[in-house]
């Protein structure tokens, strides 16, 4: 009878068991981690330990799982920091154009008009709720963008295997590594499979370690594990004790170190801060974040525009104090401060770092839901600039699907030639190709259990590098060789006539032709093990023949090609694949100069100067290895391209990281392919590479409009502020009070930070070549459009105020509410008018005619607007309430001032 996990884990892990388990001694594990170890081993192993070289885990339950991290609690390195919501409130209120408000309300306290004061903070209130609400709601987005780019684990749990994240890890979990996976906590290694750990993280040494499977101590575990239990952790076992006296074990697996070769199943004995890599610590989660170049932009601009808006209120507090002569000193000096605080309050576009921040984290969530997820905001700025996009073959391009179409046998014998290439592969494989290899054996009759009857005694590796593998089988008293890889390289290991060796490229080139990955098979029998070769290239083998693997192009790739074209986005396939396959495909689907082909071997022999040229016009390098990538990467960037790369290996991490976008793989990308990179494509799909690029221009698209229409929009409001005083104006009669002003942002804020926002991609969006990099986000071009649309729109409604003014000189209020209201109504004509550089308003409009959201906020604001005029409220706003003639008059106004622009644009769409 099994003993229950929990009965031993809470009986006989004691709280000093769990302090020495974090704390070894150098050397060993300590005993009672050991003893822990065993224990819960227990309950995992079941079944025939030896049963074709597997062995099947239980692992935890649900319910132990939660208990455990009850105790443990997450595997994490450090919490969070957040910041408290009173801090948050004091950050906003630093800012200038708070500061300014505040003074201003102040002195309308002192002035003995409390009501205004009021007013004034009330709104300060309101503008400061609207901002803790963007920040919480950019917060929650970048949470949930957290949440999906968490790394992940498949552990076994309740005798299934299922994919955790990786902080949900506890001990005595089993977790199933593989090549590519970034070790999120550490363990026992209890079944390996060609396990390479690079440990330099930790340890500092470049090489990658050769991991074992642990042997218990008898001493310590002849009671917990059945003779079955140590045969399993001994099988294989090389070694197992030959570092017992260094720190670093090689039974043992460490949190943060890499895999960069094989599969294991690892039993976590340390989670979090208790791990090696925890207790060394990082301050990586405390280093400042360094400002974007869009973020630097934007904070030269409010710069700028506080320095300027400074200037101004000197100046106009200045002026006013000599336009008022005749007043008395006190209320003299408070209309002079007021005036100049309304200026600057108008030239302060404090909108621009709510605008790049809701733009960027909201277009990072509406990317992940098609299925890209963003890593990194400032991406999502890079994202339309994309010149040059590289990309792999493999699950890319293709469906990722491999099937053995066909095969060619040198001898006939189709038999021989399956059951070779079945030995040739892994028995617990990943690999997709070696998947399909077995899927055609068990086709023939040719089951796995009947392959792997025999045993596994040695294994030929597979390497980037000798892009060949063999494994090493004990069968029926005979020792066999089956090797398996690329044809170029497994003829060179083969006897072969040179008839023969002519016979076997002919077919090759047919099956390339065909667009067909082709893997070459060969074998040879031994009589003992002392004639096993130390490394594959020492063998002299007898080649079997050629298997004919299809992986066919997505249905959708050929469109998604001709679009980039279109956009002058060039495409340039790098596969590891054979340069005629790769060549067929992409004539298939469209890329351009697909006739040119440079190999793995061809770049070895390149200078840098030599592959930057080639760089220029060549779009297909095959039988590439990983670190190539880092110098095609570097070419096309010393071009001054603008470089997109995908990957999904360990390796393709440096390559992903230099690019100037990284793209790594969702579902076959490695964890560390991943942390390097901007983008997680989840679905592997060529198509969302494209739809992510168009949605990337979009963002900035919209960023550039809604820092165009902030411009265009202050500019009446601060003009009015400094033409009134400028045209001795009495400081009760000007059009704009402080207060009137936040009134103005109450609208200003949702216009640009909401609806503009969700404007959707214009339809020529995808028929302009990449913007360059370099440009500003405010250029001469959009500058020179927000002041033109400004100017006008200042006329319309600072000339509509003074004209009203000098009709009834008395009557400011009824002056200051038309100029007012046609700059409010002007402002809805605005936003949509600037919503396409192309095309009309009708159509600006038809796009987003169902969305609820920009209903919503021209509703409200139209509603806004009537409150202000037809309540109480609008004596203490100093308004007055218009009769229907007048709301026309001003509406009409409005629409000139703005749809003018219309025509401008029906002009370029004529040129």
């Amino acid at each position: 009878m099994q003993t229950s996990f929990c009965n031993i884990f809470f009986e006989g892990y004691t709280p000093e068991a769990t302090q020495a388990s974090q704390n070894p001694p150098a050397g060993k594990a300590s005993l009672m981690s050991f003893k822990f170890f065993s224990s819960c081993l227990i309950n995992t192993v079941q079944g025939d330990f030896m049963t074709n070289n597997r062995v099947d885990f239980k692992g935890l339950t649900a319910i132990e799982a939660q208990k455990l991290q009850e105790q443990y609690g997450k595997n994490e390195l450090s919490i969070e920091k957040r910041t408290s919501f009173f801090k948050k409130i004091l950050h906003i209120l630093s800012e200038p154009m708070f500061l300014l408000l505040i003074v201003a309300a102040s002195i309308y306290f002192i002035l003995g008009e409390p009501t205004d004061g009021i007013i004034m903070l009330l709104s300060v209130v309101g503008i400061i709720s609207i901002a803790i609400i963007q920040e919480w709601k950019t917060d929650k987005t970048l949470n949930a963008l957290k949440e999906l780019s968490a790394p992940h684990i498949i552990v076994i749990r309740d005798a299934t295997e299922i994919t955790i994240a990786s902080t949900d890890l506890v001990p005595g979990d089993i977790m199933i590594i593989h090549e590519g996976v970034k070790i999120p906590a550490d363990g026992f290694i209890i079944k390996c499979n060609d396990l390479c750990v690079d440990e330099s993280s930790l340890t500092g040494e470049s090489e990658g370690v050769w991991k074992t499977t642990i042997s218990p101590e008898p001493e310590q575990s002849k009671i917990l594990l059945d003779k079955k239990t140590q045969a399993t952790f001994s099988n294989n076992s090389i070694a197992n004790n030959a570092h017992a006296n260094d720190y670093w074990r090689k039974d043992y697996c460490y949190a943060g170190t890499l895999v960069s070769q094989g599969t294991a199943f690892v039993q976590v004995d340390k989670i979090g801060v208790s791990t090696e890599y925890g207790k060394i610590g990082t301050e990586v989660g405390n280093a400042p974040d360094e400002p974007t170049p869009l973020q630097k932009q934007i904070g030269g601009l409010v710069k700028f525009s506080a320095i300027i808006a400074f200037v101004l209120f000197f100046l106009v507090s200045i002026v006013t104090w000599f336009n008022l002569e005749e007043s008395i000193l006190k209320y003299r000096l408070i209309d002079s401060i007021l005036s100049g605080i309304t200026i600057a309050i108008a030239m302060i576009p404090e909108e621009f770092p709510v605008v790049l921040t809701v733009f960027l984290s909201m277009g990072a969530w509406r990317l992940a839901k098609k299925q890209s997820l963003i890593r990194q905001l400032p991406a999502v700025e890079t994202l339309g600039a994309i010149s040059v996009l590289c990309v792999d073959k493999t699950g890319t391009i293709t469906l990722n699907q491999m099937t053995v179409q066909t095969t060619w046998a040198m001898n006939n014998n189709d038999q021989e030639l399956a059951e070779i290439m079945g030995l040739g592969c892994e028995v617990d494989t990943y690999d997709p190709m070696e998947k399909a290899m077995l899927a055609y054996c068990e086709k023939l009759g040719i089951s796995t259990s009947q392959l792997f009857t025999g045993e596994l005694i040695f294994e030929y590796a597979f390497t980037n590098s000798l892009k060949m593998m063999g494994h090493v089988w004990r069968r029926d008293n005979e020792i066999l060789i089956a090797a398996k890889g690329s044809p170029e390289r497994i003829l060179t290991i083969c006897q072969l006539t040179e008839k023969e060796r002519q016979n076997v490229e002919s077919q090759l080139l047919k099956m390339s032709e065909q667009g067909l990955r082709v893997i070459a098979v060969a074998t040879t029998k031994l009589k003992n093990e002392t004639e096993i070769p130390p490394s594959i290239t020492d063998c002299t083998l007898t080649f079997c023949g050629l298997i004919g693997l299809v992986d066919p192009p997505r249905e959708t790739i050929k469109n998604d090609i001709a679009l980039c074209n279109k956009a002058g986005i060039r495409i340039i396939m790098i596969t590891g694949d054979n340069g005629i396959t790769a060549s067929t495909i992409a004539k298939k689907i469209g890329m351009l100069n697909s006739q040119n082909i440079i190999t793995g071997d061809m770049l070895e022999q390149m200078t840098d100067v030599e592959l930057r040229e080639k760089v220029k016009t060549i779009n297909i390098f095959s039988r590439v290895i990983p670190e190539h990538k880092m110098r095609i990467v570097r070419a096309l960037k010393d071009n001054n391209e603008i470089v997109a790369m995908t990957g999904d290996g360990v390796n393709d991490a440096p390559a992903l990281k230099y690019a100037d976008i990284g793209i790594a793989m969702g579902k076959r990308g490695s964890e560390v392919a991943r942390e390097a990179a901007d983008i997680i494509l989840m679905d592997d799909n060529f198509s969302t590479i494209v739809d992510t690029i168009k949605d990337g221009r979009r963002i900035y698209d919209n960023i550039q409009k809604a820092v165009g229409y902030i411009f265009t929009i202050h500019i009446p409001i601060a003009a009015a502020a400094l033409f009134a005083p400028l045209l001795g104006i009495m400081p009760s009669y000007v059009l704009f009070l402080p207060l009137h002003i936040v009134i103005m942002e109450f609208i200003i804020d949702p216009t640009c930070s909401i609806v503009l926002e969700r404007q959707p991609a214009e339809a020529n969006i995808m028929d302009r070549k990449p913007r360059n990099f370099n440009d500003k986000l405010l250029n001469l071009k959009t500058l020179l459009k927000s002041v033109i649309q400004g100017a006008v729109i200042f006329i319309a409604s600072f000339g509509t105020y003074l004209y009203v003014l000098s009709q009834e000189p008395k009557d400011a209020p009824l002056a200051r509410t038309m100029g007012i209201s046609i700059i409010i109504l002007a402002n809805l004509f605005l936003v949509q008018v600037n919503s396409s550089n192309y095309d009309s308003i009708f159509v600006s409009i038809k796009r987003l005619i169902k969305d609820k959201v920009m209903w919503a906020v021209n509703v409200l604001t139209l509603c806004a607007l009537l409150v202000f005029l037809y309540t109480p409220l609008h004596k203490a706003l100093g308004f007055s309430a218009l009769s229907i003639t007048q709301v026309l008059f001003a509406f009409g106004i409005a629409a000139v001032s703005v749809l003018w622009y219309e025509i401008v644009k029906w002009a370029k769409r004529l040129a």
